[in-house]
């Protein structure tokens, strides 16, 4: 895969979503709470734009092979937060699974995860089997494997679907690092996230930004090497511009390309 693929954005109605959209999308009178970016082809990664303004359910995604062949690692990297806002990874101290099994029932879950305040600029990364949650008031950049599987452990009383059975048996029930920290690598960029699991999408995943790109509200994030810089930036239609994904094939590392101007 030479060539970037241009990728269109889809907005998709959520319950917890926002109705100002600004400056990304015009503001809508349905509550959006993500834009798919999606292609001709499918393709081993997905991105999204993500628009809180209620806590996303408490939830885990599985790995390769357990739930279908593909699982749902992903990472996070904060576009706009409101005061105040926070996301919810891992625990604030280990606990047993037994205690995860009752606080599901309970709702003691929401307690038990560490949040963390959060701001525009930051990279989170959140493997498979990770419990997390997005709180209100935050506009981000997902960036995830292609798999839509999410087990929710508890939503707030909302009357969707839990899968605690499925969940819980999952779940990592240590605590999580927090934010990534930038490493140099010359050349003006920056390497955002990289995982060293030994996963087979996993050990591919790395993010990296023009050190210029860091000042609020914009970003670059990249994989690989990524050449194109150049031509075809601003082909994303929305108000955010070059928007690219390209060089994912299973045997390179993934290169996925997000800048907002």
């Amino acid at each position: 895969m030479d060539k970037p693929i241009r990728l269109t954005p889809s907005l998709r109605e959520r319950v917890w979503g926002k109705t100002r959209l600004a400056p990304w999308y015009p503001d809508s009178t349905a509550p959006i709470g993500e834009a798919w970016f999606l292609s001709d082809r499918e393709l081993p990664l997905l991105v999204k734009w993500i628009f809180t303004d209620e806590r996303l359910s408490v939830q885990v995604h599985p790995d390769d092979g357990e739930d279908g062949p593909r699982g749902k690692t992903e990472m996070w990297h904060i576009l706009e937060a409101a005061p105040g806002a926070t996301i919810a990874m891992g625990f604030r101290e280990p606990v047993k699974r037994e205690q995860l099994w009752e606080a599901t029932r309970t709702g003691e879950v929401e307690q038990l995860l560490h949040w963390t305040p959060v701001k525009a600029g930051e990279t989170y990364f959140i493997p498979a089997h990770t419990v997390h949650a997005i709180g209100a008031g935050i506009v981000l950049c997902e960036i995830q494997q292609n798999s839509d599987v999410t087990y929710r452990l508890w939503d707030y009383g909302r009357p969707r679907e839990i899968h605690v059975e499925k969940a819980v048996p999952l779940c990592d029930l240590g605590l999580h690092p927090g934010a990534s920290r930038a490493i140099p690598l010359g050349n003006g960029r920056e390497e955002l996230v990289r995982s060293r699991q030994p996963s087979s999408f996993q050990s591919k995943f790395s993010f990296r930004r023009d050190v210029d790109d860091r000042q609020e509200g914009r970003g670059f994030l990249g994989g690989g090497e990524g050449r194109d810089r150049g031509q075809g930036h601003g082909e994303a239609s929305g108000q955010h511009r070059g928007l690219h994904l390209s060089s994912v094939d299973s045997g390179a590392p993934a290169l996925c390309v997000v800048r907002h101007e």
